[in-house]
């Protein structure tokens, strides 16, 4: 009896000693850090009014500071300024002779945005891309009329039945201005993105100098860029819990009959590689995807686990954990949206660039699945 318990006791010390030697499993969570950002964006704009569309578009520019609080909700103060425009296109009769005319004015508009980033609620782990909404509200401080709008003012006044540009209408003023938009960047780096963006902006009567009785408005669109202070995202790997291993002692006093060991299945492995900083599976990749699911379609009982890597000759800590991630995400979606292989037969995980399976570093941009029958 003694004997038995000294040779289960090496048993136990040689198996804890193997399970400490293997590689660590677990997750890895993204932590959004709020951060500050600014941006410059310039572009077109498109002010409404009576001529046509083509003269109606200015040039403008945008400055703003803005602040993320959280993965999705931010402020942002910018200052929109340069040109506006505005025109008459009048049909000639037998009182009066066709009068067709544009006329551009300057203007600086102020205002605050309340921004929603619908990439972070719709991905929830950082990428490339990021898009959403904003509104705000500010004022715009017009400036007073030039001598050709008030030549334009004088002449047009002449005649009845059109819209008129009365003398006090043609000084400087303010107004309050309500706004929307939509957005989209692109990041090149983990801090700098170059981003579309358009909003539409409504304003009280009297914007382009002219008494119509109506709302006047115009509309922006603008190409920038955009940096943050500080990291957006942190990682923080999350070890999956230990195995629980018990030992039974049994003691066999007659062997009556063997039976035939078990026909062994061997375990799959299928190595589906990337291109550099992409975690999209292409074409040639998909039919390793594919022996995956004929594995697991074969043996009912089988299980896959996939992991996710990166090379780490480029990019840094931060955005290869983002990439091996992603690069194990692709995997498991198509595992289970396009070919029904049920979620809880797969086991996922990331190792950044920290782990590189192979010797040559191009290779390292893989995600390994690892197929097998469980005993």
């Amino acid at each position: 009896m003694k004997m038995k318990k000294a040779i289960l006791s090496c048993l136990m010390l040689v198996a804890g000693l193997s399970v400490s030697a293997q590689e660590q499993k677990g997750t890895t969570e993204y932590i959004f850090e709020p951060n500050w950002y600014v941006q410059v964006q310039g572009g077109a704009r498109y002010t409404t009014g009576e001529t046509d569309f083509g003269k109606l578009i200015s040039p403008t520019v945008q400055i703003a500071a803005g602040y993320n609080f959280n993965k999705a909700l931010g402020a942002r103060l910018g200052v929109n300024f340069w040109q506006s425009k505005g025109g008459y296109d009048i049909k000639g009769n037998d009182a009066f002779a066709a009068y067709k005319t544009d006329y551009k004015f300057t203007s600086i508009a102020p205002a605050l945005d309340l921004t929603l980033n619908l990439a972070n609620l719709i991905n929830g782990i950082p990428t490339k891309w990021e898009y959403g909404v904003f509104a705000g509200v500010g004022l715009n401080i017009r400036s007073a009329a030039s001598d050709e709008v008030k030549s334009i003012a004088n002449y047009v006044n002449q005649f009845e039945g059109f819209t008129p540009m009365p003398d006090d209408y043609t000084k400087s003023g303010v107004f309050v201005t309500g706004r929307a938009g939509a957005f989209v960047n692109y990041f090149v780096t983990e801090q700098l993105s170059l981003g579309l963006e358009v909003n539409g902006n409504l304003l009280s009567d009297k914007f382009n100098y002219k008494k119509a009785g109506n709302p006047d408005s115009y509309f922006n669109a603008l190409l920038g860029i955009k940096y943050h202070f500080g990291p957006t995202y942190t990682t923080k790997f999350i070890p999956a819990p230990e195995p629980q291993i018990e030992y039974v002692e049994k003691v066999v006093e007659k062997i009556v009959e063997v039976p035939a060991p078990a026909p062994v299945i061997e375990p799959l492995r299928r190595d589906i590689f990337f291109l550099i900083n992409k975690y999209n599976i292409r074409e040639s990749e998909e039919q390793k995807v594919k022996d995956v699911v004929d594995y697991m379609r074969q043996n009912q009982t089988a299980k896959v686990q996939v992991t996710g890597y990166a090379d780490a000759g480029t990019g840094n800590d931060k955005i290869n954990d983002r990439l091996a991630a992603q690069r194990a995400d692709a995997v498991v979606k198509m595992l289970t949206n396009k070919y029904g292989i049920p979620a809880d037969r797969i086991s996922y995980d990331s190792k950044g660039s920290r782990v590189q399976p192979f010797a040559d570093n191009d290779s390292n941009r893989v995600t390994i699945c690892i197929a097998e029958v469980e005993k």
